[in-house]
This record gives C-alpha cells, structure tokens and sequence, in this order.
C-alpha cells in the first residue's frame, strides 16, 4: 500500500504543472516542437517497442535528441526510428544524420512532415532560476498502462518544475545542472525557461536511494550550437531577457506615466514662459504706449506755443497794416493749433496696450508629424515596452500609404485614429494581430502561439474570407473587420509576445531583415 502511494505521489509530481511564475501559454508553446524518439524492432510483420526518449525540433525536419538515445538505431539494422509529436495525427520516420557521443547529442532527419522549431536562450543562465523539464518520461507511460499502439501515436508531454543549481557541471562537457525531476524517458527533451526558450537538452539524472534529493543534468547551449553548427544547422535563438506579461504591463505603465508627467511639466514649463512673456511684452507695450503718449503730448504743447506765436505775430503785423504778412502768420498760427489739437487727442491710450502685445510662439515643443504622409518607414523595437519570447528584436520596413495600405499588398481597418490587422501567416505557427497609430508613429505586435488545433480553426477561416491586396472597397473591409473579430475569439486574450515598435521616415538597407 505505501508502495503505491508512492507511486502515486510521484505520478502526480510528475504530471504537476509548472510554477504559477512560467507563462504557462509560453510553455506550452515549447511543447509542441517536443517529440518522443521511440526505437521499434522490426521482425517480418512484427514489431517490438525497444525503447524510446524526447527530442526537440531545430528545425521543422530535423529532431536534436541524446545520442544514447538513437545509439542501438547505429549498431541493430533491424531498429527503426519513429519520430512522434504531441499534437496532431502522423506519426514520422527518421534516420540519424550527425553523432556525437562525447556530448551526447544526435541529430535526426525526418523522412516527411514539419514540426514547430524550438527557440534557445543564448544568454546566461542565472542560478536559482525557475526552469521547466519537458518530455516523455517512462514512469508515467507504465503508470498510465500504455502499450506499444499509444506509445507511437501523438500524445501530450509531461512537464515538470525545478530550478537552476548554477556551478556544478558534468566533467564531461558542459551542462546545466537543475532540480526538475527526470526519469528515464525524458533524455533528450528541453530544459525551458519561463518564456519556453530552450536552456538545454536533459542527459542525465542522479541516482537517489529514495532519501536523497534529485538532480538533472542539461546540454547546455554551448554544447549545442556547437554541435548544430558542424551539422549545418542554423538554430533559432535569442539573447533577450525573459520577463512576464505582468512585468511588461507594469514597465508600459511606469514608462507612460513617465512620458505623461515628462509632457505635463514641459507643457507647464512652456505655459510659464509664454505667461512670463506676456508679462513682459506687456510692460514693454506700457512703457511704449505712456512714452508715446509723453511725446504727444509734448509735441502738442510746443506745437500750440507756435500756434500763439504765429497768431500774435498776425495780429501784430495786421496792426502795422502789413495785412499780407499779417495772414499768412495767422494761416500758419492756425495750421499749427490744429496739429496741436490733432496730437493731443490722437495720441494713444491705454486700452491700446494689449493690441501692442507680441509673443514670439514657442517652437520648443512640436507633434509627431513623422507619418503625416505616406512613404518607406523604419520601425525600431521598444525593448522596454516589449515582450519577446521567440521573435528577434529586429527593425522591420514599413511602407504606409494612407487609406491604411501597408507594404502595398496588406489592407489595415480603421479604428478611431488607429489602424489594425489580423493575419495567419501561409507557413508558421502563430497568429497576430497589429496596431498602428499614426498620430504617435507606433507599431504595436501582438503575437499568439497556439496548439494545433487552433491554427487549423484559423487557417480555416482564411480559406472563408480570403482577402488579398488593398483597396477600400466596403465589402473587402468588412471581410478583414470580421476575420479580425473571429481570429481574436479564438485565441487567449494574452498574447505569447508583445512587440513595439518606434517608426520614423526612413528605408531598410538591402542587407537588413524584411518585417
């Protein structure tokens, strides 16, 4: 009875999720490039299940798996390979096309079928670290009573949690060590990280008496580029540091609300010296207008002293009878009391004051115009507003011509001020939704990853309302819209990546990469 208890216990170890830190959308996108290796006998009609382990895919017709897993395939010519993923219906063959027993890896080339690539994490691993083991572990297959039919069709993966116990690796090549618990089955399966970037491949275990704690020894990716590389294979990896959705939330947020504090303080900046600007403008409008106002007034005052003398000069010439000179001394005494007058009473006041106010407009803050016309733009990625999991953070081309065309084949839908677009890509396992605001010049990328399944659902929808090509036509915008609305029902409302991009007017060199 206890020995079946702890059986039972360790079954569902086994079968637990991962840690409540993985993103488990993430991890479960790994599982789906994890397959089993199993080696079968052939005799005439018969077959024998000999043994089998995992594997993981680096590229969609290639399996890197332990070579002490394939190793009897070298030796019995009557073991042939079987390659089964976890998700779909076919089953696969394959034949071993690169060896190395000193770090224990194998490469396998599958004679038909692709399988979704996994991606490695190129960067350091960090002792502590939450780690995920995937595979097909042997306990579990007898636990569940599985035969030799269940075990070569598609089955799901088991996943097991465990963390990095960094400065201890095997004397042999190098490796991670970890706390994930093994067990025979699962050689040849991926360590993961939270994002599901392949740490690398599970070798071996320690022996436990049962009272001891267990540990798993990894490939690391050292090891394995290593050995890839020699193979001809170019894997896909990455050196972005992985982060959850809830910390990239939290990083957008805190990066917002810096740049709405940053413009708040630049528009109250700007305010207070376009208000210390008009103070000023309009003590110089004063000081102008009360000394115009001052010389006027003077002007007047020496204008009338003219006057007088003029008329007194007519008067006193009209008395001597020089009548001739007499009136043009009082013409003039006249014309000046008029200038006189005139001065005075039009010389300005002081309700012209605000007219004589001006303000040099400050150009010291100025609006996004970048995408106020169409044309070749370059969209840089926002590493710190991102989540990237298996995308490499590379700047994409992006030719935009208004009415929401994008790259002259690919027709955006207005929303708001905003455009968007929901795709399923002819080859890959992924769907994506894209936003664009034009007012801001920002590319927002929002990425799912999904099980079979589901990428059937939506290739499916594709094959209903296929839209091809740009235009405004009112029934092949209504077609995106829906496709749009039907693709996002059908996947988690959390994406697998965000990606955002930074665009500006510019051209991709011939040699940069294509979005």
């Amino acid at each position: 009875m206890v020995a079946l208890l702890r059986r039972f216990a360790l079954l569902l170890a086994l079968l637990a999720p991962a840690s409540l830190h993985a993103e488990q959308q993430d991890i479960a996108a790994a599982a789906r490039g994890v397959v089993r290796v199993a080696l079968v006998a052939t005799d005439g009609n018969e077959a024998y299940f000999v043994g089998h382990g995992s594997g993981i895919a680096v590229a969609p017709d290639k399996v890197l798996t332990n070579a002490h897993v394939v190793e009897l395939a070298r030796e019995e010519k009557n073991l042939v390979i079987g390659v089964i993923p976890s998700e779909g219906r076919k089953t696969y063959g394959g034949r071993i096309i690169a060896y190395s027993p000193g770090n224990d890896l194998a490469l396998i080339q599958l004679d038909e079928g692709r399988l979704p690539v996994a991606t490695f994490y190129a960067g350091a691993v960090s002792d502590g670290q939450h780690v995920t083991a995937i595979g097909y572990p042997g306990t579990v297959d007898r636990a569940q009573g599985l035969g030799l039919k269940q075990m070569v069709e598609p089955l799901a993966t088991v996943k097991t949690s465990g963390n990095v116990s960094s400065g201890r690796a095997s004397q042999n090549f190098d490796t991670v060590l970890h706390t994930a618990p093994l067990a025979a089955g699962n050689s040849g399966g991926p360590l993961v990280d939270d994002c599901g970037r392949v740490l690398g491949v599970n070798s071996f275990g320690s022996v436990s008496d049962g009272n001891d704690a267990e540990f798993g020894f990894a490939i690391s990716w050292r090891e394995i580029v290593s050995f890839l590389r020699q193979a001809g294979v170019s894997s896909l990896h990455t050196l972005v540091p992985c982060r959850t959705m809830a910390e990239t939330d939290a990083a957008e947020s805190a990066i917002t609300q810096r740049e709405a504090q940053a413009s708040e303080e630049k528009n109250r900046a700007s305010a207070d010296a376009r208000e210390q600007a008009v103070t000023r403008a309009r003590d110089n409008a004063e000081r102008d207008v009360i000394t115009a106002r001052e010389n006027a007034m003077a002007g007047a005052a020496v204008l009338l002293a003219l006057a007088v003398l003029g008329f007194g000069a007519g008067g006193l010439f009209y008395s001597q009878q020089q009548e001739k000179r007499a009136t043009w001394f009082l013409a003039g005494g006249g014309v000046l009391l008029f200038a006189a007058l005139g001065l005075f009473f039009l010389k300005p006041s002081f309700s012209s004051i605000d007219a004589r106010i001006t303000v040099v407009e400050d150009k010291g803050v100025v609006g996004n115009t970048a995408f106020a016309w169409a044309g070749d733009n370059i969209c840089k990625v926002d590493l710190n507003r991102s989540r990237l999991t298996v995308s490499q953070p590379n700047d994409i081309g992006f030719h935009w011509t208004e009415g929401g065309c994008v790259d002259e084949k690919t027709q955006y839908i207005a929303s708001g001020t905003q455009w968007q677009r929901a795709s399923v890509p002819a080859e890959g396992n992924y769907v994506t939704t894209s936003n664009f605001d034009p007012a801001t010049g920002m590319l927002r990328v929002q990425r799912w990853l999904p099980d079979l399944d589901t990428m059937d659902k939506a290739r499916a929808l594709l094959k209903d309302k296929p839209v091809q090509g740009c235009g405004g036509d009112p029934d092949s915008l209504a077609r995106i819209a829906t496709l749009q609305s039907d693709l996002t029902a059908l996947v988690p409302a959390q994406p697998n990546e965000r990606i955002v991009y930074h665009c500006q007017k510019g051209r991709l060199a011939p040699a940069d990469p294509a979005p």
